[in-house]
């Protein structure tokens, strides 16, 4: 939700959660929501108390955290202050956008370090996209540094249209597989999930990314 007008569309339809997103990249924010960072930031600070009065939670994205299809590298420490704006305007939760994919393991161990004592584990969460295909590396990563909320989507979907060449997000079947073979109980029931990823690819009308939902699920009650 980029603005008050989204705030009153969302009022009207019941909404009771909302996400506000902007870029740790200029040139990406500027082409996502055509205002600057702190522009974007500026207007926040205004709807988000709005969305408070109204008893809505609200939830941050940084997109472009590690890097720009227009920009290149973002430096962390830069994308960790965008992070901190959200916080301070009580975002419950930070979502830290891997937007074109091109962060490792190594990246996200270094922002996870950055962040700063005072933001518990439970403010930040990870948003990965599958482009070079570092991206469930990069979750396990997140996984050991306490990360426990994450944003996937059915069989890799998604993308972004002013991310040249970024693919999905990560595909939460292969996600949900990993953490079933670690034990880690993610409460998603893969075989539903499986299912959930056909319809889409129906949808849709493309095969769609997802090493599970690729592979299927029958080799595994053999």
């Amino acid at each position: 939700m980029p603005n008050l007008k989204g705030l009153d569309r969302a009022l009207a339809a019941g909404i009771k959660e909302l996400a506000v997103v902007v870029s740790a990249s200029e040139t990406h924010n500027l082409k996502n929501i055509n205002r600057s960072t702190e522009e974007t930031l500026s207007a926040y600070r205004e709807l988000i108390p709005r969305a408070f009065a109204e008893g809505i939670r609200v939830r941050g994205y940084v997109s472009t955290f590690w890097g720009c299809p227009y920009e290149g590298k973002i430096a962390p420490e830069h994308s960790l202050s965008v992070m901190r704006a959200l916080l301070a305007m009580g975002c419950y939760q930070v979502s830290l956008g891997d937007t074109i994919g091109v962060a490792t393991p190594a990246d996200i161990e270094q922002a996870l370090k950055l962040c700063p004592k005072e933001i518990e584990q439970k403010q930040v969460a990870l948003h990965l996209h599958d482009t070079r295909g570092t991206a469930l590396a990069n979750a396990l990563m997140g996984l050991q540094y306490g990360v426990s909320d994450y944003d996937t989507s059915v069989a890799g979907l998604g993308g972004c249209p002013y991310a040249p060449g970024a693919a999905g997000n990560l595909a939460t079947e292969d996600f949900v597989f990993m953490c079933d073979g670690m034990g880690i109980n993610s409460g998603v029931d893969l075989e539903k999930l499986w299912q959930a990823g056909q319809v889409a690819e129906a949808i849709v009308g493309r095969e769609l990314p997802g090493k599970v939902h690729r592979a299927g699920l029958r080799s595994l009650s053999q």
